[in-house]
């Protein structure tokens, strides 16, 4: 079992990485698929005339603000045309995905932060209009009854609060849940990056292998939403998963080269990556 996460970012081919999911299904293997849709909902949100706003927090990790215009526009394009753009790929390759968000079956569910701290003009601000959260829970009995029956979950958020509210996840983080959830052998952490680069943007400086104890270290090389990444790679491996790959999901055969030794994994214990 493997859990593959792949952005919604500029760059990313999605019918190599559905050529790759129908193979490996066809040969028996479950996977469950976990996706962003970020630069479409930019476009939609320009066009709609409400532009993304991205805000630093304290630590210095970059986010979406999600008001509930915002949301409403992320669900539309997330649940709808994303998901349901993965799903008809996969299902034209014969493999028999289903879509789902976090909501659905309450699948992520997760309680909202009632404000969120930015740095704006170099002052921390408090926002109490947000609509985020981070996935506590994952209804593995929806997807285990899924898998059973041969099927391939194509995931993407919202989640659901506590109190029955959409709400904003990170995806990286959802799909590390997620995968600890469920006792995957490996997550995969797929976009338009080769790995996590000791010198961004040099792509030679791609690190090939951290320990989870090194990855205070790794903190201090990460740029934009590779900060993300690593958080939930933190997370999956302090909850079970044996090893995290961040590796590039442009081009041709991404889960192969990444499960064969490109980008960067990460693992528990100083084990060489097959």
């Amino acid at each position: 079992m493997i859990v593959i996460k792949i952005g919604g970012a500029e760059g990313i081919d999605p019918d190599g990485v559905c050529d790759e999911v129908a193979e490996r299904v066809a040969a028996g293997e479950r996977l469950v698929l976990v996706h962003g849709g970020s630069a479409e909902t930019n476009r939609v949100a320009e066009a709609l005339g409400h532009p993304p706003r991205f805000l630093t927090s304290p630590s210095g990790r970059t986010y979406r603000h999600t008001d509930r215009r915002t949301l409403e526009i992320f669900e539309m394009v997330y649940c709808g045309s994303a998901n349901k753009g993965w799903v008809e790929r996969l299902q034209a390759r014969g493999v028999n995905a289903v879509g789902l968000s976090g909501i659905d079956g309450g699948l992520w569910t997760g309680r909202r932060k009632t404000s969120v701290r930015a740095v704006v003009d170099g002052r921390t601000q408090v926002l109490r209009d947000s609509y985020t959260g981070v996935v506590r829970h994952v209804n593995t009995t929806l997807l285990e009854l899924l898998l059973d029956a041969g099927h391939v979950p194509v995931l993407v958020p919202p989640a659901l609060s506590e109190d029955g509210v959409a709400i904003n996840v990170d995806g990286d983080r959802a799909a590390a849940a997620t995968a600890v959830a469920l006792g995957a052998e490996a997550l995969l952490l797929l976009s338009n990056i080769p790995g996590l680069m000791r010198a961004f943007p040099d792509e030679s400086s791609v690190a090939p292998n951290l320990r989870l104890d090194e990855l205070d270290q790794a903190d201090a090389w990460a740029q934009g939403r590779m900060a993300n990444k690593l958080h939930g790679a933190r997370s999956a491996l302090e909850g079970g998963v044996p090893r995290v790959i961040i590796g590039d999901a442009r081009g041709t055969t991404p889960i192969a080269r990444a499960l064969s030794g490109a980008g960067t994994h990460l693992h528990t214990e100083e084990i060489p990556c097959s």
